[in-house]
C-alpha cells in the first residue's frame, strides 16, 4: 500500500512555480515525499524529475485546475484512490486581478473566488478529517498581507486573503486539543509569476519584493513550530507598519492602497 511507503508526505497546490515550488524544494531537502498539484503538467513533470534526481524521495504529480467547481473533491478522491496519507497540507494555489470590481470580468473573478477561497476551504475540510482521525497533521494556508486591509483595485483578492487568514486562525483554535496545527502564511510582495499574471507588477506595491525562497522558509518554519500566523516581508520596517495598520484611519488606508495599486 502506498501510504506505508510514502511517509512524511506533503500535498502542495500551486506547486509548479513561485512559493509552491520552493515549499516543495525545502520539504524534499528535509527528506519528505510530495504530492504536487498545479495546472501545468509539463512544469510538474520537470519538477518531479529534478527533485527525485537530487533527493531519494517519491514525488506524485496531479495536474488539476482547482479554480474549476468540484476540482477540490476530485483531487481528494484521486489521492484517496492512491492510498497515500497526507501529513502536511500546503494550500498555496491562488490568483489575483487588478482593476475596478465593476469593470473586471465576472468569469475571471469567479475563478479567483473558487481558487482562493472555495478550493482552499474544501481541501482543508476534506483532509483535516483524516488528520483528526489519526490525531496527526500540519496545515499551511497561503494568505497574504493583503488580507490585513481592504484593497481598492484588488477588492476581491484582498477579501479572499482575509478569508484565508480568519478561517485558518479559527479552525486552529477548534483543533486546540488535537495534534494538528494550522498556520497562515502572510507574504507581502514576492518575486513570483503571480505578479505578472495579475498585473500587480506594474504597481508601486511591487517596488521591493521578497524572494520566494525567503517566504517559503518563513512559512515552512512557522508551520513546523505550529505558529498561528507568520508575516513574511522584505524589511523590519514593513513588518512594523503592518503590525500597526489596524490603528490607522480606515479612509486613509483605502486612499493610500488605491494610489499604490494604480498602475505606473
Amino acid at each position: 500500500m502506498q501510504n506505508r511507503i510514502m511517509k512524511n508526505t506533503a500535498l502542495i497546490t500551486g506547486a509548479s512555480s513561485g512559493i509552491g515550488k520552493e515549499l516543495a524544494t525545502i520539504h524534499v531537502e528535509k527528506g519528505g515525499n510530495l504530492i504536487l498539484v498545479a495546472r501545468n503538467q509539463d512544469k510538474l513533470n520537470e519538477l518531479k524529475t529534478e527533485l527525485e534526481k537530487k533527493h531519494k524521495v517519491q514525488v506524485t504529480i496531479i495536474p488539476k485546475d482547482l479554480s474549476l467547481i468540484g476540482a477540490a473533491k476530485k483531487l481528494f478522491n484521486e489521492i484517496q484512490s492512491l492510498d497515500i496519507q497526507v501529513d502536511y497540507l500546503m494550500n498555496n494555489a491562488g490568483i489575483g486581478l487588478v482593476g475596478k470590481f465593476h469593470k473586471l470580468s465576472w468569469e475571471r473573478q469567479m475563478q479567483m473566488i473558487n481558487l482562493n477561497m472555495v478550493a482552499i476551504t474544501e481541501l482543508t475540510y476534506l483532509f483535516s478529517q483524516g488528520m483528526v482521525a489519526s490525531n496527526h497533521g500540519k496545515i499551511l494556508n497561503t494568505s497574504s498581507t493583503a488580507g490585513l486591509i481592504p484593497g481598492p483595485l484588488q477588492a476581491l483578492y484582498f477579501a479572499s486573503k482575509a478569508h484565508v487568514s480568519s478561517f485558518s486562525n479559527a479552525i486552529s483554535e477548534e483543533l486546540y486539543d488535537k495534534n494538528i496545527t494550522v498556520t497562515a502564511l502572510l507574504p507581502g510582495a514576492t518575486e513570483t509569476g503571480f505578479a505578472k499574471t495579475s498585473g500587480v507588477d506594474k504597481t508601486s506595491i511591487y517596488n521591493n519584493p521578497t524572494s520566494a525562497r525567503s517566504v517559503e522558509e518563513d512559512g515552512y518554519s512557522a508551520m513546523l513550530k505550529g505558529k498561528l500566523n507568520v508575516i513574511s516581508v522584505s524589511s523590519r520596517l514593513q513588518k512594523m507598519q503592518l503590525s500597526i495598520v489596524r490603528f490607522f484611519p480606515k479612509k486613509k488606508i483605502l486612499q493610500q492602497t488605491r494610489k499604490m495599486q494604480e498602475q505606473k
